[in-house]
C-alpha cells in the first residue's frame, strides 16, 4: 500500500505540471480548426498529385481529425494514395501536445516533426510519381480524375445551434488526455517499481532492431492512447527515439478506422494498413542502422 501511495503521489505531481502546456496547445489547435477548418480542407483536396506536401504539413498538426478527413477524401476519390499516406505518416495525434508539455523534450520534438514531415513527403511522392505506373489502379485507388462530393467539416455548435467557445473543447481535450496520461503513468510506474527498471529496460532493449517493428504495430491502434503510450514509454526510457518515430509514423489516429468504414474496397484498405505499418517500421529500423554505422 505504501508503494502504491508513493507512485500515486509522484504520478499526480508529474502529470499536473503538464496541464497548463496541454491546455494552451489544445487551445491553439481548436483555434486553427475552428477558424480555418474549411480552408485546410480545400488546401488538402486541391493538391492533386502534389498533395503530399500540404498533406504532410497538415498531418503534423496534432489532431487526428485531419487523418479522418483525408480518409474520407480518399474514399471519395478527392485525393491520391500518396497524399493519404503523407497525412498518415505525418500525423502524431496526442504525442505533440504531450511533448510540448515537457520543455526538456522540445529539441527532440523538433527533430521528430522534421523527420516525419520530410519522410511523409518522400513516401507520398514515391507512391504518386515513381510507383504510379507500377501499382494496379484498383489497388492504388484514390483520385482518378473525378471526385465525389464529400463534406468533412466538423461542427462546433451545440444541440441548439449556438456556437461553442473554443476554450470548452480545448479544456475537454486537455482533461481527456490528462486522464490517459495519469492512468498510464500510474500503471507504468507500478509495473516498473514492481518488476524493476533494469528488468523492464532489458526486455525492451533486448528486442534490438525489432523494437521499431513492434512500436509500429502499436501505432496502428486507432486511438489516441497509442500515441500517449509510445510517448510515455520513450520519456520513461523504455523506447529508443527510432522506435518512437516508427510508432508515431503509423499512429494515424482514427484515420485507418474511418478508412475501413468509408472506403468500400477491403483490398485497398488492407494494402494501405500494411503499407502504413511497413513505412513506419522501415524508417525506425533505418534510423537504427544509421546510428549504428555512424555512432
Amino acid at each position: 500500500m505504501e508503494l502504491f501511495l508513493d507512485v500515486l503521489g509522484e504520478t499526480l505531481v508529474d502529470t499536473a505540471k503538464m496541464l497548463p502546456f496541454l491546455f494552451l496547445a489544445y487551445l491553439l489547435i481548436e483555434y486553427i480548426e475552428h477558424r480555418h477548418g474549411e480552408r485546410i480542407e480545400a488546401l488538402l483536396a486541391g493538391g492533386g498529385r502534389w498533395g503530399a506536401v500540404p498533406g504532410a504539413v497538415l498531418g503534423c498538426v496534432p489532431q487526428c481529425g485531419f487523418s479522418a478527413i483525408a480518409s474520407n477524401f480518399y474514399a471519395s476519390r478527392v485525393i491520391t494514395l500518396g497524399t493519404l499516406m503523407a497525412v498518415y505518416l505525418a500525423t502524431s495525434d496526442e504525442a505533440i501536445p504531450l511533448l510540448v508539455s515537457m520543455p526538456a523534450y522540445w529539441d527532440k520534438l523538433a527533430v521528430l516533426m522534421v523527420i516525419k514531415v520530410v519522410y511523409a513527403i518522400v513516401v507520398g511522392f514515391v507512391l504518386d510519381f515513381v510507383l504510379r505506373g507500377v501499382l494496379p489502379k484498383g489497388l492504388r485507388g484514390g483520385y482518378t480524375g473525378h471526385a465525389d462530393e464529400v463534406d468533412c467539416h466538423e461542427e462546433h455548435s451545440d444541440a441548439e445551434g449556438n456556437e461553442k467557445p473554443i476554450w470548452q473543447a480545448a479544456l475537454r481535450h486537455t482533461l481527456e488526455i490528462f486522464v490517459f496520461i495519469f492512468a498510464f503513468s500510474l500503471v507504468f510506474g507500478m509495473i516498473v517499481e514492481g518488476v524493476g527498471e533494469d528488468v523492464f529496460a532489458e526486455i525492451l532493449g533486448g528486442m534490438g532492431f525489432f523494437q521499431p517493428v513492434v512500436a509500429a504495430l502499436v501505432g496502428l491502434i486507432p486511438n489516441c492512447a497509442a500515441s500517449v503510450l509510445l510517448t510515455q514509454l520513450y520519456v520513461e526510457g523504455a523506447l529508443r527515439f527510432s522506435s518512437l518515430v516508427a510508432g508515431l509514423c503509423t499512429g494515424a489516429g482514427v484515420g485507418l478506422a474511418v478508412l475501413w468504414r468509408a472506403n468500400p474496397s477491403w483490398k485497398q484498405n488492407l494494402f494501405i494498413t500494411g503499407l502504413t505499418w511497413a513505412a513506419g517500421a522501415f524508417v525506425g529500423v533505418a534510423m537504427q542502422v544509421v546510428v549504428a554505422v555512424f555512432a
